[in-house]
């Protein structure tokens, strides 16, 4: 289950992620197709060399081909094209993911999968605020870090063929968590500062904000530029911890609200040196 060279590799949904692997494998030599339902999407790859060979529909003729398939889909669509496709996949493929939880789709695969096959769940933690392959780059992939999510259901093998993805592709860091784990911290690094982001472009509704806001509040909001169709998806399908979470954070800017009423220096002070400490962990 090694990554070897005459491997052939699926990408299934050629947006920014599943561009930016396809790209990235391309590179580096091995044999990437792709599906996508848009055919501007695959015209572009080819015509770009992102891909060898794309179908706008699930063409049998690349899946039975492929040695590994990786499911660049909306998390809601990737259980059915698992179920309505693995009577074309090749014996003993393996299978990964992109998607951004995993408890809501990872059980459900297992349960239906093929015994022949394997799907080993990731998550590459990275992204731009703008979407589509005519926006992928595999440089998104420097400095970021890579998360494999396996369950008791998954071989040794496949977790570390999964790990060497991860590298391949060019991440700075592999981790692994459970499902459970994984989508209680993506709630807080991820779903909650997106949920922030949003606010703070949607509660004053001056129209001439970004002629008086310097580089503090342009960074805090860059992720405000959102797929209004993609992250409700993930926030309704990560439900409970992503509450959670916002119930954190809604706690903690209580603290702070409640600590600027009273004039509470010290207190302030306190918090800050905390915050600068946790922060500089992440120049190491």
């Amino acid at each position: 289950m090694e990554w070897i060279n005459n491997h052939s590799v699926l990408i299934v949904g050629l947006g920014l992620i599943g561009g930016s692997y396809a790209s990235a494998l391309s590179r580096i030599g091995y044999h990437v197709n792709a599906i996508d339902t848009n055919p501007e999407s695959i015209d572009y790859a080819l015509k770009n060399g992102i891909i060898a060979k794309g179908a706008s529909f699930a063409d049998p003729e690349i899946i039975e081909r492929s040695d590994c398939i990786i499911m660049a889909l909306y998390p809601s669509k990737v259980v059915g094209w698992i179920r309505d496709n693995q009577k074309y996949f090749k014996e003993n493929v393996i299978i990964t993911d992109v998607t951004g939880i995993k408890t809501s789709i990872v059980y459900d695969i297992q349960e239906i999968l093929r015994d022949d096959a394997e799907f080993i769940a990731a998550h590459p933690m990275a992204g731009r605020e703008v979407y589509g392959v005519k926006n992928s780059d595999e440089k998104i992939f420097r400095d970021a870090n890579f998360i494999v999510v396996p369950t008791e259901k998954n071989s040794a093998e496949s977790v570390k063929w999964c790990e060497d993805l991860g590298r391949l592709l060019g991440f700075r860091r592999v981790s692994v968590l459970s499902p459970e784990e994984h989508d209680s911290m993506i709630a807080f690094v991820s779903q909650l500062t997106h949920c922030i982001a949003v606010s703070l472009m949607t509660c004053d509704d001056n129209e001439h904000l970004s002629e008086y806001t310097g580089d503090s509040f342009r960074d805090l909001t860059r992720i405000a530029n959102i797929n209004e169709n993609m992250w409700p998806e993930l926030f309704f399908m990560n439900k409970d911890p992503l509450v959670k979470r916002l119930n954190q954070f809604i706690d903690e800017i209580n603290v702070i609200k409640t600590m600027i009423e009273n004039n509470d220096e010290e207190g302030l002070k306190d918090k800050m040196r905390l915050s600068s400490k946790r922060r500089r962990e992440f120049d190491k």
